[in-house]
């Protein structure tokens, strides 16, 4: 593999590759100072080794390598004719999602009250409810966040800011019956449970505020202005989604509870539907043989993955765009003022087909979100316009961005990292980030019932340095800088 590292070394760098290292490999989106791991990428270069790749994989920033995962994070990889699961999470639709709010800053007190109601409508640990009945769980796997705008009375004109408008059509690949009929009862009965929900970890609620404006004209169609306060959150794609991705590969990240519900499912799901000797060997190859095995995308069990993917999408939009209406009613009860707005919501683990260079292929994004450009989103939405929105957050002690996608994604596969953390982390522990100078903080919310803390804010080298090796490839250009000032995770 040719390992092609493009080198933001100034303002105007362009996006150009400096020499190869090795012969067909990655492009790596790296800077001075801001070198990807070589053993990371070696481990990206092993996997990707004799692939039908479409194009070579793409390295973003933040680029790094959780125990649990078979590949790094921050990847987007396509292949021509298979379709490579482990190149994403276990998960697909995890994303994160903005809103714009129509109130002043709120007081403490306000913020107390806040995350007092937001963590009893999403508890955790869960209760265990169903949010959902079986046939609901249907209608989001089936009609995504068209289903979710209907069911909590969102606006359908706001689904223009989720990608894909919130829906990818089953129909290439069998539709709904062919998804009803070989689904087993037992999977959309256990995705009744725990719809919305967001949770600790890495998953958060933020509530910031717009302290730069950088596109003037891209953050007034997007509807972001500077002073205004914005809730920002990271949730994942649901029960169905993680049920979906254990069912067609066996995982690293596969919790007790989740072997026990594929003890059932995948024999169920491949075995009792298998027409003949010869598909039953093949399900067996595929599904239950240890390692990753590859799917063919023009076979029968290639358009059955597509199909539960594109479900499991599905299901993923409607979850989230869920949330955004509980977290909405919620500020306007609390805050005051007016209804707030969908800014975007993002994906950033998914598998799409999509054109590279002009054909189909399968592109495989691992805790990267999509950015495509203007050219590229539907026509008439704002979007199609500023190009696809792309959030860029930091953590809850540095700034966050809000981007669009800029006039050279396709030198990343259409792909922008989704996130910061690791930067900002490398950078606190080499000395090159220490507290802002001018002493901001971001009271801290937890699950339980501790009083909240407040966590001083670092500089935002670790940010802007991840952001910079974008914006210098034009991968994406910023439009407006948020600053935190609460967040429950």
């Amino acid at each position: 593999m040719d390992l092609t590292v493009i080198a933001a070394t100034g303002p105007d760098a362009p996006a150009t590759p400096r020499p190869t290292r090795r012969p067909n490999a990655a492009t790596v989106l790296d800077a001075p100072g801001l070198r990807a791991d070589e053993a990371t990428l070696h481990s990206l270069e092993m996997g990707a080794a004799g692939l039908d790749l479409a194009a070579p994989p793409v390295v973003l920033p933040d680029f790094h390598h959780k125990r649990t995962m078979e590949m790094p994070s921050s990847i987007a990889v396509a292949t021509r004719g298979t379709i490579r699961p482990t190149f994403t999470s276990s998960s697909v639709n995890c994303g994160m999602a903005l809103i714009g709010l129509g109130t002043d800053r709120p007081d403490d007190r306000a913020v107390d009250e806040f995350y007092r109601a937001v963590r009893e409508r999403y508890p955790y640990p869960t209760r265990g409810g169903r949010e959902l009945t079986g046939s609901e769980v249907v209608a989001a796997a089936t009609d995504g966040a068209a289903f979710a705008a209907e069911r909590w009375g969102v606006d359908p004109d706001e689904l223009e800011r989720i990608e894909e408008s919130g829906r990818v059509d089953l129909e290439q690949w069998g539709g709904a019956t062919r998804l009803r009929r070989e689904v087993p009862a037992l999977t959309w009965q256990l995705a009744r449970l725990r719809f919305g929900t967001v949770g600790p970890t890495n998953h958060f609620i933020e509530l910031q505020q717009v302290e730069e404006v950088l596109d003037p004209a891209a953050a007034e169609l997007l509807g972001i202005r500077e002073g205004q306060v914005t809730l920002q959150y990271h949730a994942g794609g649901g029960v169905l989604t993680g049920e979906i991705g254990h069912l067609f590969q066996r995982r690293r990240d596969t919790a007790r509870v989740m072997q026990a519900a594929m003890a059932v499912q995948k024999p169920l799901f491949h075995l009792a539907t298998a027409r003949s000797a010869g598909q039953l060997r093949e399900r067996m190859r595929l599904y239950f043989a240890r390692g990753c095995v590859p799917v063919e995308l023009g076979s029968d069990e290639g358009q059955r993955l597509m199909l539960a993917n594109a479900a499991a999408m599905n299901y993923g939009f409607a979850f989230r765009l869920a949330t955004y209406a509980a977290l909405r009613s919620i500020a306007l009860r609390v805050f005051g003022g007016d209804p707030g707005q969908l800014v975007v919501d993002s994906p950033h683990n998914s598998i799409y087909e999509e054109h590279v260079d002009g054909r189909v292929a399968v592109v495989h994004r691992h805790n990267s979100c999509r950015a495509f450009p203007a050219e590229r989103m539907p026509s008439g939405s704002v979007f199609a316009t500023t190009g696809q929105a792309v959030l860029l957050p930091g953590t809850h002690r540095t700034s966050s961005y809000l981007a669009v996608a800029g006039e050279r994604s396709a030198d990343s596969l259409h792909s922008a990292c989704h996130g910061a953390g690791t930067v900002i982390d490398q950078f606190e522990a080499d000395g090159r980030s220490t507290l802002h100078v001018a002493g901001h903080a971001t009271r801290r919310y937890r699950y339980g019932d501790t009083a909240p803390t407040q966590t001083p804010h670092l500089d935002d080298h670790g940010v802007d340095a991840a952001l910079s090796v974008l914006t210098r490839h034009r991968i994406v250009r910023p439009v407006a800088r948020m600053r935190p000032f609460a967040v429950l995770h």
